[in-house]
């Protein structure tokens, strides 16, 4: 018999299972939906980049796909990508991690978090956070434990150690962060390492947007605690190709061959073709793109800087201000910008509090000052 809602019946519903009541549907897809509703709206929500997938990039998928490497691959990647992918940590960080190609970062993290997860493991993360954090924990069976960073955005090593018990199991961070555009400073990062020592923790860190550090490289906890780190790095932000779903996991071998096992059944591999220009995208120059973003970052700053509070974003491209006074919640305040056509995101999405919003500036110029013409005029 299908369940009752409201008197009315709902079918299906009797089967599902009881851990989809801890998730919610995501605010970002939301917004991303009202757009598609909408006649030109200025639309400042998704973070998606605007620039195009490198030529060189694009041509290597087409000729896989010509060249009928269409089938499966093994479940770890091709070869030639995850030598190219060794070569470039061990360069970076002098680290031979074991390597998986991951259908994204998303992907790579639902693995690690189903690999490393029992019933009730504690996830330490910095609220805010990336939308999907708390609902892929609770997903995996384990209990999202948010460490507010507020308003400066820091990492604060007491706050997180205060928070451990003796279930804190992993430590998931993001340096440039989503939704802030913050990059955690190296002091930072390395304090956050001997937290994890000293608590024998899982550091999970999301650099999903490691090549969009605009003032200088991002530190990585893979240069302090490489036995303890699983990185995830991804191409779909770097390269303009987010819906290729291509990205990585490296890190101890015992953990990387657990989510190779769970891929197995899941995700099987990653996308072929993706897979063979992914090796050309490792080799091509964004350093253009990644001026333009600084630009467009400067432009965010300086259009929106006299009149609201936010971290100076330094990677990603975000900014997350404080809603301006007079308005009870981010939510109402991104009501107030839907009626005039701005498109934002809630800070509910990202946190326990309702007290910012997240502009993205991946967005062509133009859109973007008219864009923050709307939130200028609505700071009073």
């Amino acid at each position: 018999m299908a369940a009752q809602r409201g008197g009315r019946t709902v079918p299906g519903e009797q089967f599902l299972a009881e851990r989809m009541s801890t998730i919610a549907s995501s605010g970002i897809r939301k917004i991303f939906d009202l757009a598609a509703t909408m006649k030109d709206p200025i639309d400042l929500s998704i973070g998606q980049p605007d620039f195009a997938v490198p030529e060189a990039v694009k041509s290597a998928a087409i000729e896989a796909i010509r060249s009928d490497r269409n089938g499966y691959t093994v479940t770890h990647g091709i070869p030639e990508l995850r030598e190219r992918i060794s070569r470039s940590l061990a360069e970076e960080f002098d680290w031979e991690p074991a390597v998986l190609v991951t259908c994204g970062v998303s992907g790579g993290l639902t693995l690690a978090l189903m690999a490393c997860l029992n019933p009730g493991d504690e996830v330490l993360l910095p609220d805010p956070y990336f939308v999907s954090y708390t609902h892929l924990v609770h997903l995996c069976g384990g209990r999202p434990v948010p460490v507010p960073i507020y308003d400066g955005f820091t990492l604060d090593a007491g706050a997180f150690e205060a928070a451990v018990t003796p279930r804190s199991k992993v430590l998931l961070i993001d340096s440039p962060a989503n939704p802030t555009g913050v990059v955690h400073s190296a002091g930072e990062i390395r304090a956050m390492a001997d937290l994890a020592r000293r608590h024998n923790l899982l550091v999970i860190s999301d650099e999903i947007y490691n090549l969009l550090s605009y003032d200088g490289p991002a530190a990585s906890v893979a240069s302090y605690i490489p036995n303890s780190t699983l990185l995830l790095r991804g191409f779909g932000k770097s390269y303009g190709m987010t819906g290729w779903r291509m990205g990585y996991a490296a890190g101890p071998e015992a953990i990387v061959a657990q989510m190779a096992k769970l891929q197995q059944f899941t995700f099987v591999c990653a996308p072929q073709p993706a897979q063979h220009a992914c090796v050309v995208a490792l080799d091509t120059d964004m350093s253009n793109e990644v001026s333009d973003y600084r630009r467009k970052r400067d432009l965010a700053v300086r259009e929106l800087q006299d009149h609201y509070q936010f971290a100076r974003p330094a990677g990603g491209f975000y900014v997350f201000p404080r809603i301006p006074a007079g308005y009870d919640s981010a939510a109402a305040f991104v009501e107030q910008c839907v009626r005039n056509s701005c498109l934002v995101i809630p800070g509910s999405v990202f946190s326990g509090r309702d007290t910012h919003f997240r502009v993205s500036y991946a967005v062509p110029d133009e859109r973007l000052k008219r864009g923050c013409e709307v939130l200028r005029r609505l700071a009073g």
